[in-house]
């Protein structure tokens, strides 16, 4: 299989497509106005405690207060807080620690899986108004805030450094025995006291001075940001982990990557100088694109990007799938696409399911999809098959660095799914809410718009004598209150005695109307509208 890494960047954007014999099977962009905060470290203050919900809200400067559950209190918080001078907190020491945990809030898109150890930290004592070191888990989705944890941690190219813990942890996806075991003595050797590590899975058969250098870079990082909490006042930001770009190279450049691409040269210097620095035996993959045509077009990932941000994704047997947004979860329905004899039903629709488990595996990855995730599939009479769909699912899914969850098939045909969530998924973060139907796909019929119309007016008639009103709505909808002989604004000032002017305006959606006095110039609209 050839795995290779093409990035194309311009001065909006840039864009990063992971692809496997061709096809697309990760999509990162990095956006200037919306850039990655996983990672990031803020010293906040604590806003709110709410027990009831096990949660604290942290203020750290943004729009929404950061949410911190108390699960996320890890149990070296009393160390944080005693390095900036807080000495009201009151947590348990307690040895046994979760290095998956730590690793799980600074794999930056990459579950490692690591050991081993379990705890159960006792919560400390926030109070409103307490300062607090905080790291960004989760991104903001939707109307919610950013998820925090207190447990920070650095993550390297090799490494994660879990400051104030003295655990080792190594990837269990470093399966062999004798090359864990040989991580995790250099970590020992290698680690100050006070410190935890997790050694990551793009470690294996690294030499040790290959981690050494890894882990004093991270120490440095630790130093500054020690020294940068003692002069700054909270809210602030503390420390920025890398753009999207450099965390997928630090992340997923590994040595099954056969190629590396890139159509900038200022952006092929930067990668070229990071990697030399960390990983010399892979500069040699990465090459300059220097050609007149587009570098995704190049490579066929237009054409597969705008399947991607498509409702209707199709199957190779002539099936296909919708996927569709909800407030609450994303619904997937698979449909066979064809009419099938009924004695090769079942065979037809075991096919096509299990070419849509497939998809839809590589679906929730490359549009980042995370909550809850329903599919209907297509009805299976035998309980084997449904079983060869879940197992199918499970399969796929182990290729995601994101935590999944899958449940058996259910006698409607529906199998449910939790994913990790971190980000906001890559709909959310292309595309914007439609101005006109806000975000429904709908527009209200033009007779239902009339019809609201003429109702406001009646209740204008009965609660005001002024004799005049203006009309503004959208250029579309106005045309067609002009159609006609006689036109709609003219019926309804001689049915109601009243004085129409209609003016366009594109900020209006269509499928809106907004009334205003000719004669005060004031908006009447909710004004009238809800008397």
């Amino acid at each position: 299989m050839t795995k290779e890494i093409i990035i194309n960047s311009s001065t909006t954007q840039t864009r990063v497509a992971i692809t496997e014999d061709g096809n697309l099977v990760d999509f990162f962009v990095d956006y200037p106005e919306n850039r990655r905060m996983v990672g990031d470290i803020y010293l906040g203050k604590v806003a709110r405690v709410l027990p009831g919900i096990k949660a604290a809200f942290i203020d750290i400067g943004m729009k929404h207060d950061a949410f911190l559950h108390f699960s996320d209190i890890g149990a070296r918080t009393q160390q944080f807080q005693d390095m900036l001078g807080d000495d009201d907190s009151d947590v348990e020491e307690d040895d046994e620690e979760e290095s998956q945990d730590k690793e799980n809030h600074s794999n930056r898109h990459e579950k490692e899986n690591t050991a081993e150890i379990h705890e159960a930290p006792s919560v400390p004592k926030l109070h409103k108004g307490q300062d607090i070191l905080i790291q960004i888990t989760k991104e903001p989705v939707n109307n919610k805030g950013v998820r925090v944890t207190s447990s920070v941690s650095l993550a390297g190219r090799f490494c994660v450094l879990l400051p104030f813990d003295n655990k080792v942890g190594v990837s269990k996806k470093i399966s062999d025995f004798r090359e864990r075991k040989r991580l995790r003595h250099i970590a020992r050797s290698i680690l100050p006291q006070r410190f935890g590590l997790i050694i990551r899975t793009v470690a294996r058969n690294q030499p040790e001075e290959a981690l050494r250098d890894d882990l004093r870079n991270l120490l440095k990082t630790w130093e500054q940001i020690q020294a940068t909490v003692k002069t700054e006042e909270p809210p602030s930001l503390i420390y920025q982990d890398l753009n999207t770009t450099s965390s997928v190279i630090r992340d997923l450049f590994t040595q099954d990557v056969s190629k590396v691409f890139i159509d900038s040269k200022k952006l092929y210097k930067q990668i070229k100088n990071y990697v030399q620095l960390v990983q010399p035996s892979l500069v040699d993959k990465i090459e300059s694109f220097k050609s007149s045509n587009s570098i995704f077009d190049a490579f066929k990932i237009e054409e597969q990007i705008k399947t991607l941000m498509g409702r209707k994704v199709p199957l190779p047997s002539g099936g296909y799938l919708i996927i569709e947004h909800t407030e609450a979860m994303v619904v997937i329905d698979v449909n066979s696409g064809r009419y099938a004899k009924s004695k090769e039903q079942e065979l037809n629709s075991l096919k096509t399911d299990l070419e849509a488990a497939r998809e839809v595996a590589r679906q929730l990855r490359l549009r980042d999809i995370g909550g809850i995730i329903v599919i209907d599939f297509i009805d299976l009479e035998d309980e084997k098959n449904r079983k060869k769909i879940y197992d199918e699912l499970r399969k796929e899914f182990r290729r995601d660095r994101a935590k999944v969850s899958v449940l058996p098939m259910s006698d409607f045909g529906l199998v449910q799914i939790t994913r990790q969530r971190i980000r906001q998924n890559i709909m959310q973060a292309m595309k914007e809410v439609c101005p006109y139907c806000l975000g429904t796909g709908l527009l209200t019929k033009h007779s239902h718009v009339v019809y609201d119309l003429e109702e406001w007016i009646k209740k204008f008639k009965t609660h005001s004598k002024e004799k005049s009103l203006i009309i503004k709505c959208h250029p579309t909808f106005a045309s067609k209150l002009k159609v006609g002989k006689l036109k709609m604004f003219f019926k309804f000032r001689f049915k109601y005695g009243v004085r129409l002017t209609i003016e366009e305006d594109e900020k209006i959606p269509i499928g809106q109307v907004k009334f205003f006095s000719k004669k005060t110039q004031k908006e009447l609209t909710e004004e009238i509208g809800n008397s």
